[in-house]
């Protein structure tokens, strides 16, 4: 995938994290992903950051989609994103 068309995703996801938010309660939610100071608009970021970002959002956008739906996702869906933001984090550590 090209950096711009992972911009695009961040965006969207963005977007959709967004649309799932219906209190305060996303700033807490959302912590993981606020931490990486970064966003869809911050084209000068590496395409890396940009994915871990993006792999970020997957599972906070999971999470909040299985708390509001039971059995709506499952488990090994959230845990292959979790596998997929920690291994995402070490090749950001070691570029």
């Amino acid at each position: 995938m090209y950096k711009d068309e992972m911009i695009q995703l961040h965006q969207f996801l963005v977007y959709v994290l967004k649309i799932l938010a219906e209190n305060d309660q996303i700033q807490n939610d959302c912590m993981e992903y606020t931490v990486l100071n970064i966003s869809p608009h911050h084209i000068h970021k590496t395409k890396a950051e940009h994915k871990h970002a993006i792999f970020v959002l997957c599972k906070i956008i999971s999470t909040l989609i299985a708390e509001k739906e039971e059995n709506s996702i499952p488990p090994n869906v959230y845990n292959s994103l979790s596998d997929l933001v920690a291994r995402s984090e070490k090749e950001l550590k070691t570029a």
